[in-house]
């Protein structure tokens, strides 16, 4: 097993950001379903057994909030069911980002919108309880979510949805060359990636702490990807991602960021690390 070539790290300044006092930030885990790491990167063990998260991030802002993803639904059986044979894994299952959110006592007047790092099952499955809540989609999303094969589990649970249909100015952030300012101050930016489908993004935010993340998606499904620079199988790969060259070039970028910002692979439960899971209280200080 041969890594990446190491691009060179980051040395510019990091972008301007300005994220007010009141913004914060919540995991909200929802399942995992098991997988090998010979599955997930290059050089990966058999007898590996890797739990992939199926997770939101609950983002808290003045200006309206965002979740990044929606996790398992109440329907993951049914979602499950959908998919080819050769996909399906053991899953195990918690609360759904719906039944979190109502626990919270959370105020689903608040949210803007689910931001979809893409639009596969496991990212769009809890779509089905979040009914009223429009969805984030790019026009490159959202075209390959009407028509590829591994959009079907979206088109089900998304029926009813509002889109949102966002759009990226020709701005460069930390090289990705288009990108999304939701709020205009810099504390959650979108930026394009692509590669792993058509529309894939990944979510970078700033904390009034200073702290950055970067919600990656599955550009790598594990954060061997980053640390090691390895990429997905071969035959992975081939079956999983929409422009492997593509992919590996916005690994290459996220690779040079890294220790400068939390990077948080999708499926990676230890790299929400830090991340407080909502609770009333924390639901109490958002109103």
């Amino acid at each position: 097993m041969s890594p990446l070539i190491k691009p060179p790290s980051w040395s510019r300044a990091l972008p301007d950001a300005r994220p007010p006092a009141e913004m914060a930030m919540y995991h909200l885990p929802t399942g995992t379903y098991e997988t090998r790491a010979a599955f997930a990167v290059k050089g990966g063990a058999w007898r590996d057994k890797r739990q992939f998260a199926a997770s939101a991030v609950l983002i808290s802002h003045p200006a309206g909030d965002l979740l990044i993803d929606a996790g398992f639904g109440a329907g993951v059986a049914e979602h499950i069911a959908m998919l080819p044979r050769f996909v399906r894994a053991p899953y195990r299952v918690r609360p759904t980002v719906s039944q979190q959110l109502d626990v919270a006592g959370y105020d689903r007047n608040k949210l803007l919108g689910v931001v979809l790092t893409h639009s596969h099952w496991d990212h769009a499955s809890g779509l089905d309880g979040l009914h009223g809540t429009p969805v984030w989609m790019n026009a490159g999303e959202r075209a390959y979510a009407a028509t590829d094969p591994d959009g079907k589990v979206y088109r089900h649970v998304s029926q009813g949805h509002a889109i949102h249909e966002y759009g990226f100015a020709d701005r460069p952030y930390l090289d990705f060359a288009r990108s999304y300012d939701v709020h205009g101050d810099g504390s959650v930016v979108i930026a394009l990636a692509g590669g792993h489908t058509t529309g894939s993004v990944i979510v970078f935010v700033v904390l009034p702490s200073g702290l950055r993340y970067a919600f990656i998606g599955d550009l790598t499904w594990q954060i061997d990807g980053i640390r090691d620079r390895v990429e997905r199988p071969w035959m992975l790969s081939k079956l999983a991602d929409s422009d492997r060259g593509q992919l590996r070039q916005s690994l290459l970028r996220m690779i040079a960021l890294d220790g400068l910002m939390q990077i948080v692979p999708a499926h990676d439960l230890g790299s929400y690390e830090g991340i407080p899971l909502l609770s009333s209280h924390a639901a109490g200080r958002l109103r």
